[in-house]
C-alpha cells in the first residue's frame, strides 16, 4: 500500500487505463497542457499526445456529445466536467443519449463512457460553483452513479468504470482531492454497486457518501467517547443503483438511522433511502429515520454564511441525541 493523495489515485487510473487500452481517450477543459484543474491529468499530456488527452473548448454539452457519439464506435472516452455546476449543460446528451442509447437501439449500441466531476462546496465559490447535482443523476434511468469517500475508491471506481460498458457518472468532491489515503500498489477495480460498512456499530446508522462519510465517522467517534452511542457508518459509495440489501440489513441490525448528505434535502439522496428504510424495515425503527442536509438555499458567497448552510459532523451528532432523546 502506498499513501497518495485523492488526485494522485485519479492520475494514476487514468495513466494505467490509457496504456492498457488505446482506445481510452479522455476529454475536458484545461486537462491537457494544464494537466487538469484538479491535477488530475497531470503529465497525461506530454505522455500520451493531443489526440489522446483532448483539451476542449468551453462548452460542456459538444464536447460530451462528441465522446458519447466516439463511445458507440468503440472509443473509452474519460470525459472531465470541470466543474458539476456546468453539467447541466451537458445533460441533455447523458442522459438523452449516453443513458438511453442501449435501450433504445435494442442493445445493437452501449455508450462506454465515463463522466466525471468535481462538485460541493468549497471554499466562497459563489452559489453558481457550489452544486451538489448528484440527485440529479441519480434520476437518470441508464446511468450508473458512483461517488468516492477515498483515493483507493476513487482509483478503483475509475478503472472499473473505463471498463464496464453502462455509462458511468462519477460524482467527486471538490474538498477531497488533497485528501491522502492508501491505495494499493497492485491493481485494483473497486465495484460500481453496493455499499461499505466503514464503521460497525449497535444503536443507530449513519449513512453518508463523499464527504459526507467523514463527518459521520467523526459524528461516530464523539458519539462513541461522550455519550456511549455506538454509531453504524455505512458508505453509500454507489448511489445508482442504491444498495437497498445494505441499507435494510443495517437498519434492520441498529433500529435507527441517520442520512447525511451536504446536498438540499428536496428530492436528494437522504429522501430516497428513507424510502427504502420505510418500505423494507418499516417494523424494525425504534424511532423515525432522519436527514442532516444542507439549508434550501443557493449557498452563500460570505464565508460565515457558507459554513451555516452546510452540514458538518457538530449536526450529526445533534440529530442522533435528539433521536434518542438527549
Amino acid at each position: 500500500m502506498a499513501e497518495i493523495m485523492f488526485w494522485e489515485a485519479v492520475r494514476r487510473a487514468h495513466d494505467e487505463e490509457m496504456t492498457n487500452d488505446p482506445n481510452v481517450i479522455c476529454m475536458g477543459e484545461d486537462i491537457g497542457v494544464v494537466g487538469g484543474t484538479y491535477k488530475a491529468t497531470k503529465g497525461l499530456y506530454d505522455k500520451y499526445g493531443p489526440e489522446r488527452v483532448i483539451d476542449t473548448p468551453i462548452s460542456e454539452n459538444s464536447y460530451t456529445g462528441l465522446g458519447i457519439g466516439a463511445s458507440f464506435l468503440g472509443v473509452r472516452p474519460i470525459i472531465e466536467i470541470m466543474s458539476v455546476n456546468f453539467a447541466w449543460l451537458a445533460l441533455d446528451q447523458i442522459a438523452n443519449s449516453a443513458a438511453k442509447v442501449r435501450y433504445m437501439s435494442g442493445g445493437q449500441l452501449v455508450a462506454p463512457v465515463v463522466v466525471r466531476s468535481p462538485g460541493g462546496t468549497a471554499h466562497q465559490l459563489g452559489a453558481q460553483h457550489s452544486a451538489r447535482m448528484e440527485k440529479v443523476f441519480m434520476g437518470v434511468a441508464g446511468l450508473r452513479v458512483v461517488t468516492p469517500s477515498t483515493p483507493k475508491q476513487a482509483y478503483g471506481m475509475l478503472k472499473s468504470a473505463v471498463r464496464c460498458e453502462d455509462p458511468v457518472f462519477i460524482n467527486e468532491h471538490e474538498l477531497m482531492y488533497n485528501m491522502k489515503g492508501e491505495v494499493p500498489d497492485e491493481e485494483y477495480f473497486h465495484p460500481l454497486e453496493g455499499s461499505e460498512t466503514v464503521r460497525e456499530g449497535r444503536d443507530v446508522t449513519l449513512f453518508g457518501y463523499n464527504i459526507s462519510v467523514h463527518w459521520c465517522l467523526q459524528a461516530a467517534e464523539q458519539l462513541s467517547q461522550k455519550h456511549g452511542i455506538e454509531a453504524e457508518v455505512i458508505d453509500l459509495y454507489s448511489l445508482s443503483p442504491l444498495d437497498r440489501q445494505g441499507i435494510t440489513k443495517s437498519v434492520s441490525k441498529t433500529h435507527r438511522a441517520v442520512v447525511v448528505e451536504e446536498a438540499e434535502p428536496i428530492v436528494g439522496v437522504g429522501a430516497e433511502v428513507m424510502a427504502i428504510i420505510n418500505e423494507e424495515c418499516f417494523f424494525e425503527l425504534d424511532a423515525p429515520p432522519m436527514r442532516v442536509s444542507a439549508v434550501h438555499v443557493p449557498i452563500p458567497y460570505n464565508h460565515t454564511m457558507e459554513k451555516a448552510a452546510i452540514p458538518n459532523a457538530k449536526d450529526v451528532v445533534a440529530a442522533v441525541l435528539k433521536m434518542f432523546g438527549k
